[in-house]
């Protein structure tokens, strides 16, 4: 299991250096279930992943200018207050809501996905403010720090459009700027956690050396994969977890254990349920489409 965990640490790094984002939200899971990590280990491991491998993904974006320190920091000191706090309310917290609020998350990352981002344009293409509107900085750096802090998810998703939003800065500098928030907010996050939750090092630093190697081989990979098919399909593989993660939680709300071991067939029917549907729809389009 330990192989086939690093393993996956490498894939989640691969998507990670091919779309900008989006690998993090299946740290926890692998964490969870491959290495059967408990909730808030998982979660506190997750963030350290996270931290140290979007800061690893930045330096190429600095060096290629695309970041602004300023809008940066900013952002990201009212973003480390938020994950700093969400990691020490969450032993209070029970482990399932954890999961069924990161099962949630999921959800919201995958449909942000399969929208994708809006070219250079619009409100990116303005002009960058020289003064930035500190207090809608400061709300959504709360907000978006106390939902790393919780769920151990970097939250690129949440980032980027506020940078664009509010800094109106372009997409390429948003994304490039949006790792060092989510570097230092997940490293906050994992600071309240360590007050309260063990590490477990030794699958950590592997999980993290995995993810890394795997960053760098995905930005190679860039110009030779389609990014739009990558997304998408990257996104219903995201759907597909979280109806394994919630498929598994909800149900224990109610009083019902649910295991994969015992209930394999009616988790993994429901798991097949988001792509077939996404099937259908793409196939029920064509006609339409060609006329």
């Amino acid at each position: 299991m330990f192989i086939l965990g690093i393993a996956f640490a490498v894939l989640i790094g691969v998507s990670l250096g091919l779309l900008g984002g989006g690998g993090s939200i299946l740290t926890v899971p692998i964490l969870l279930y491959v290495f059967q990590l408990p909730t808030r280990e998982a979660i506190a491991t997750s963030l350290l992943v996270v931290g140290t491998t979007s800061a690893a993904a930045l330096i190429p974006h600095a060096r290629a200018g695309r970041v602004r320190w300023k809008t940066g920091a900013l952002f990201g000191v009212n973003s480390m207050v938020g994950a700093y706090a969400a990691g020490r309310v969450a032993k209070f917290i029970p482990p399932a809501v954890l999961l069924l609020l990161f099962g949630a998350m999921m959800l919201v990352t995958a449909v942000a996905m399969m929208r994708g981002r809006k070219a250079d344009g619009g409100a990116a293409a303005e002009p960058e403010r020289d003064q930035l509107p500190l207090v809608e900085i400061v709300l959504e750096g709360l907000v978006v720090g106390a939902v790393t802090g919780l769920v151990g998810a970097g939250g690129g998703f949440l980032v980027v459009p506020a940078l664009v939003l509010l800094g109106r800065l372009p997409m390429g500098v948003a994304v490039g700027t949006s790792l060092l928030v989510i570097t230092m907010k997940s490293f906050a996050g994992f600071a309240g956690y360590l007050s309260s939750v063990h590490v477990p090092w030794n699958i950590a630093g592997a999980v993290v050396v995995a993810a890394v190697l795997g960053s760098m081989l995905g930005g190679r990979l860039v110009s030779l994969v389609s990014p739009e098919r990558l997304r998408r399909g990257f996104a219903w593989f995201v759907v597909v977890m979280a109806v394994f993660i919630l498929g598994q939680e909800v149900p224990k709300l109610f009083g019902v254990p649910v295991t994969v071991a015992t209930h394999w067939p009616w988790l993994f029917s429901a798991m097949a349920v988001p792509p077939s549907l996404a099937a259908l729809v793409s196939h029920l389009r064509r006609p339409a489409a060609a006329v």
